[in-house]
């Protein structure tokens, strides 16, 4: 009998919770090239909530994909902020419906008292900011994972 590895545990859906630019790094990493419909975005006023129903590549499948050498994953997933006090965006065609965005990044840009400005940044220079009470980041996959469509890892050429 061997000792039992990290990759032997069974997988299951991710749940984080982002409470510091630390654990925003984490999900900032985790939802790197996730990209979404532009109509899958929504802000609701009335309980300071912004939230993103997106399609994430499962960089933490990736290695494993590779040794069993099968197809990479993506999965749905919700991106939800809370404490949200109000939003803007730049470079994006909110008319365009059919729209499909992508994720580079997530930063925090902290401000006083615990308040501060949630940055995402979107592949084609557009970005949304999120101006917060406090860094309130959860990311909450939904579904089973899928294979992804393009049965690619995404790449950034330089």
């Amino acid at each position: 009998m061997s000792d039992a590895k990290f990759e032997d545990g069974g997988e299951a859906p991710i749940q984080l919770v982002a409470v510091d630019a630390e654990d925003l790094a984490v999900i900032s990493t985790l939802t790197q090239d996730a990209v979404f419909p532009i109509t899958e975005m929504r802000y609701d006023r009335a309980h300071r909530r912004f939230a993103l129903l997106i399609n994430r590549f499962r960089w933490e499948d990736r290695a494993q994909a590779e040794r069993r050498n099968r197809p990479v994953e993506r999965v749905q997933a919700m991106l939800v902020v809370g404490d949200v006090t109000h939003v803007a965006s730049q470079g994006i065609d909110r008319s365009q419906k059919d729209m499909v965005l992508s994720l580079l990044s997530l930063s925090w840009e902290p401000g006083e008292d615990g308040t501060g400005r949630l940055i995402l940044t979107l592949a084609g220079d557009g970005t949304i900011a999120l101006e917060t009470e406090c860094l309130d980041v959860s990311l909450t996959d939904v579904t089973r994972p899928y294979i992804a469509p393009s049965r690619h890892v995404p790449d950034h050429p330089e």
